[in-house]
């Protein structure tokens, strides 16, 4: 195998865990929390793995760019969703997540689609993808202190880097209402 597939496998990988993830938080036992924990760390260990590789090999590709934040919002959005059901996480915050997700999102294919480069992720939207997983694996590993800590400190990233990330393309919006 080339080296250059690796950090593209590793992100098929995560994808590929995200339904055996799904299936183990949906049978609501607590015993299978535990087991959807390690496969949601290990995933979010991948994710970290694919963009080191990636980038100290120089192996970045278009499917990488696409599939690598992509498999980070799937596995992210679906772990928030199912602990929302499980009464691990309130829904309104969930809410707020899932929007800017949504909306950055939208805002990163504007850029696109107007010539622009790709909107890399800046330091608050990293910290924000860090916390996240940090709430997430400690909600599963029923340490609900810390996963609701690192769950708002998530939520005042989430909202100051979607804010980050508008502010700098304000530009795209100058003659929206003139």
């Amino acid at each position: 195998m080339k080296k250059e597939n690796i950090p593209n496998l590793l992100t098929l990988l995560r994808i590929a865990l995200i339904p055996i993830f799904i299936l183990l938080l949906s049978l609501n036992k607590d015993s299978l929390h535990f087991w959807a924990g390690l496969i949601f760390v290990f995933a979010s260990l991948t994710d970290y793995l694919d963009g080191y590789l990636a980038r100290k090999w120089q192996v970045v590709t278009n499917f990488g760019k696409f599939a690598d934040p992509m498999a980070d919002k799937l596995l992210v959005m679906s772990a928030l969703i199912l602990l929302v059901g499980l009464g691990f996480a309130p829904a309104w915050l969930v809410s707020i997540i899932i929007c800017r997700e949504l909306a950055v999102t939208g805002l990163r294919l504007l850029l696109v689609e107007q010539g622009g480069t790709v909107l890399a992720a800046a330091m608050p939207g990293k910290i924000k993808t860090f916390t996240q997983m940090l709430a997430i694996a400690f909600l599963l590993f029923h340490l609900s202190l810390l996963g609701q800590i690192f769950l708002y400190i998530s939520l005042v990233f989430t909202i100051y880097s979607g804010y980050d990330y508008f502010k700098g393309s304000a530009f795209l919006f100058k003659d929206t209402f003139k």
